[in-house]
């Protein structure tokens, strides 16, 4: 049972790591983006993400046909393709017309909604009348990646707003800003995610939209959809290693997997955030029973109209705010960011900050062991050679 997370003393760094048990670990050497493969209209707003090594091909097709969704695709082979049927996948049955061969996958399908904040932070404790409608963001109008889209810095912009006049995002957006990834490093923003080459990022972005209540608070659900047999398990790193990490929480430990989605416990009230703009983030324990994936969505068109029926389907929800903090009503923004890969997920060591410290910490009481010894060794053999011998 999943307990959930409250406030720590600090130097105590908590980073969730959601993963599944699968295959080996990758590495990538070559990155490239496509926007619409294979068709020449804006209107798909589809993005392939191709990661190449030596022997192996991660795919990531993202896209904001219907709800906001990723798809990754493991081949073990450096000539894996991407197959997009563009008339199918327009299609109201999309069913086959992604297809990246061979195969083995992972999805996350992401949707939003919005909860009544005032008797509690705490998502399990809030009443069911105490919640607002959904935002479905399969009904959301996404812009076209023109524009949005940077080649040399891997990066992309899927940017959403309701198509609802009247609605609290109509003055308002939803963002999911994608970055890949050559080589392993650390992000210069916050939360300073450490990355690797066979990882990407999504940051969630809410910017503009007004709350429904005095107290609303919002939360982000994350559906998965995989090959049945496979085990979706949730675990938290712990570190005592604080410089790049804004919130401290109590961890819950599960086993490990090989494929992974990965956060910090912390969101950010403002565009360029510091450590004072951190707002505090919650996990719920995942839901499988009854789990349907939003349409439409790519999911369908990759793994099939049934896919309920043939595949495991998991959600997961991240909440955002607690009782006290009104950042997001004061400031009308928030981000939160996650990595998604293959493989080992990227852990932290000691950064040069805390292991700093550890030497001036450490460094005084050694030296003064050296510094006791030698004293204690100098009056030793001063006291032998003054030593006469008893006749």
């Amino acid at each position: 049972m999943v307990r959930f997370l409250r406030l720590m003393q600090p130097l105590n760094a908590t980073l969730w790591v959601w993963q599944s048990s699968w295959g080996r670990t990758p590495s990538f050497h070559f990155v490239y983006l496509e926007y619409n493969p294979g068709w020449n209209s804006s209107a798909g707003n589809l993005l392939h993400v191709r990661a190449v090594g030596l022997e192996d091909t991660i795919h990531y097709i993202w896209s904001t046909i219907g709800a906001p969704t990723v798809l990754l695709v493991y081949t073990g082979s450096t000539n894996s393709a991407l197959h997009v049927n563009w008339t199918a996948l327009l299609s109201p049955s999309p069913s086959g017309a992604i297809r990246v061969e061979p195969a083995t996958s992972i999805l996350y399908s992401t949707a939003v909604f919005e909860y009544n904040g005032t008797k509690t932070s705490d998502l399990s404790k809030v009443d069911a009348g105490d919640f607002y409608p959904t935002y479905d963001l399969a009904r959301f109008t996404w812009d076209s990646l023109d524009g949005r889209l940077n080649k040399s810095t891997l990066t992309a912009t899927f940017q959403g707003v309701s198509s609802d006049p009247g609605t609290a995002f109509w003055n308002g957006s939803i963002s999911f800003q994608v970055t890949a990834y050559k080589e392993s490093g650390r992000d210069a923003s916050l939360p300073r995610l450490l990355h690797t080459a066979n990882s990407s990022k999504v940051e969630f972005v809410m910017s503009g939209v007004s709350p429904r209540g005095n107290h609303s608070r919002f939360a982000l659900e994350v559906v998965t959809v995989e090959e049945r047999g496979w085990r979706r398990q949730l675990r938290a790193v712990s570190s005592i290693d604080d410089e790049y990490s804004p919130t401290i929480f109590e961890p819950h430990d599960t086993d490990v997997g090989l494929s992974f989605l990965q956060w910090k416990t912390a969101a950010y009230s403002s565009r360029h955030a510091e450590r004072i703009d951190t707002v505090q983030c919650r996990y719920y324990p995942l839901r499988t029973a009854n789990r349907t994936v939003p349409r439409p969505s790519i999911a369908l068109a990759y793994f099939g109209q049934e896919l309920e029926r043939d595949h495991a389907v998991a959600a997961v929800n991240i909440s955002f705010g607690s009782e006290d903090d009104e950042a997001y009503q004061e400031k009308g923004y928030l981000s939160w960011s996650a990595l998604i890969g293959f493989g080992e997920p990227p852990m932290d060591s000691f950064s040069p900050l805390v292991i700093a410290i550890l030497a001036v910490a450490l460094g005084a009481p050694v030296v003064l062991l050296v510094v006791g010894s030698l004293a204690v060794l100098a009056v030793g053999n001063k006291r032998h050679s003054e030593y006469e011998p008893i006749n």
